[in-house]
């Protein structure tokens, strides 16, 4: 039964998920001719991310409804436990339930598109395209009808990134226009053509379209027209979606994390180094494999910083009854890290007890740092190097300023974070939910 079937009766109530990646709820705000199917919207306003605001660990948390310490995924990069190895996490490392899953249990269908951090795809739904650190649709798309699909789409994971790194963003603005046709295409091929209960899809192109050209937008700059015509677009196409839906149906969209403009990227592991906080075996480093005995703080991308503790790290330094003092001194540091222009880099400083609870926490940071506007924390091993940087984005993500909108007049968006999100979309779909089981509630 398609979607032509139930316009004509039958079925209960559906979500249909359009998640926008990275996109402030002050663009949407402060543009409201660009974004006139948003501003349609039953509800909608800000929301906060969560800690730390970064996609790989926002989406899991953002499809689970619990945090960091639950879903096991802290960022791009995470440490393995009683070593310095880092590895990146794909779908197998979220140890969370996920939206589909429940709408699985509950005996619905479930069609999900291009959702970060979901590769290899679950093949216990009906159809699945993994998203973000995917190696390709050939291997990403579950079933075998749904990557030829996808293939005569001209389908892409991804947006070209790399053409972003160069001055003329003209190619790089071209391969994100065509990213986002042919993500439209296929969430409209099987909005249209799937029986699903819960379709769940995203937009992560607005993301990296945001990287290379929030701050020409931002400041008026060279491409702040293009930046303006993408997301005109994207609304157009959100639109369309939207207008595909019959009654029954409540349309949901939302960020994972704000944005805003970047001024100096910050390796964290050189000012460690530069301040006595870490040291190497030797001269020629390149990962926390090379940190020698008596380092005690080192850091992982964005903003996490680890104490080196005994007992914990394979070659911990800090003693158990130091740990408190040790972290409250680095704390202090971090306060007191100003950057080029003087202006502070932390804005809060948030601790582990604060931002994690779960089964997982025994990776989790000691401390994270919520950086000002401007500043992105990065982590950098090579010594000699600058603190400061200017690199090839000009944005960056903010935990404060992501957006929700809910195409239902009963949802309050107030007062709200992205763990608020999963139990909306369970409430809008009638599935009973422990409150217990999630960080977040429901808007209804």
């Amino acid at each position: 039964m398609g979607l032509f079937d139930r316009l004509r009766g039958g079925g209960g109530p559906r979500v249909a998920f359009f998640g926008i990646d990275g996109v402030p709820y002050s663009l949407i705000a402060d543009n409201e001719g660009t974004f006139e199917n948003l501003h349609a919207f039953g509800s909608g306003g800000e929301i906060d991310s969560i800690v730390p605001p970064e996609s790989s660990a926002c989406w899991p948390a953002l499809t689970t409804g619990v945090n960091p310490g639950t879903t096991g995924v802290y960022g791009f990069q995470d440490r393995e436990v009683d070593s310095y190895e880092t590895y990146v996490p794909m779908g197998q490392d979220v140890q969370a339930t996920r939206l589909w899953s429940r709408v699985d249990d509950a005996g619905g269908e479930a069609t999900v598109m291009n959702v970060p951090v979901t590769f290899p795809p679950d093949r216990d739904v009906q159809r699945m395209v993994s998203g973000f650190l995917s190696p390709g649709v050939e291997k990403a798309a579950y079933p075998d009808e749904l990557r030829e699909t996808l293939e005569a789409l001209e389908y892409k994971i991804d947006v070209n990134a790399k053409l972003g790194h160069k001055d003329d963003k003209e190619a790089f603005i071209e391969d994100a226009h065509r990213t986002l046709d042919a993500r439209f295409e296929a969430f409209k091929h099987y909005l249209e053509g799937d029986d699903w209960d819960l379709f769940f899809g995203v937009f992560m192109t607005t993301d990296r379209v945001n990287h290379f050209l929030f701050k020409d937008y931002a400041q008026d700059g060279e491409y702040k027209a293009e930046f303006i015509e993408f997301y005109a677009k994207l609304d157009r196409y959100l639109g369309e979606l939207r207008g595909m839906l019959d009654e029954k149906t409540t349309m949901v969209v939302a960020s994972d994390h704000g944005f805003t403009s970047l001024d100096h990227e910050v390796k964290c592991n050189v000012w460690l180094e530069n301040n006595g906080w870490l040291s190497f075996e030797d001269d020629d480093h390149d990962s926390l494999g090379d940190i020698a005995d008596d380092t005690r703080a080192y850091s992982l991308i964005p903003g996490r910083f680890y104490i080196n503790l005994e007992g914990r790290e394979p070659r911990g330094s800090v003693p158990e009854d130091e740990y408190e003092a040790v972290r409250k001194e680095l704390k202090a540091d971090l306060e007191a890290l100003e950057g080029p222009d003087g202006r502070p880099v932390a804005d809060r400083i948030v601790t582990k007890e604060d931002a994690f609870r779960g089964e997982h926490d025994e990776i989790a940071p000691d401390l994270v740092v919520i950086p000002n506007d401007g500043f992105d924390l990065k982590s950098g091993f090579r010594g000699g190097e600058s603190v400061f940087d200017v690199g090839p984005r000009n944005g960056m993500h903010s935990f404060e300023n992501a957006c929700l909108f809910v195409d239902d007049a009963d949802a309050t968006v107030e007062d709200a974070d992205l763990y608020d999100i999963a139990p909306t979309i369970l409430d809008l779909l009638d599935i009973g939910i422990d409150r217990g089981e999630f960080d977040g509630a429901s808007l209804l």
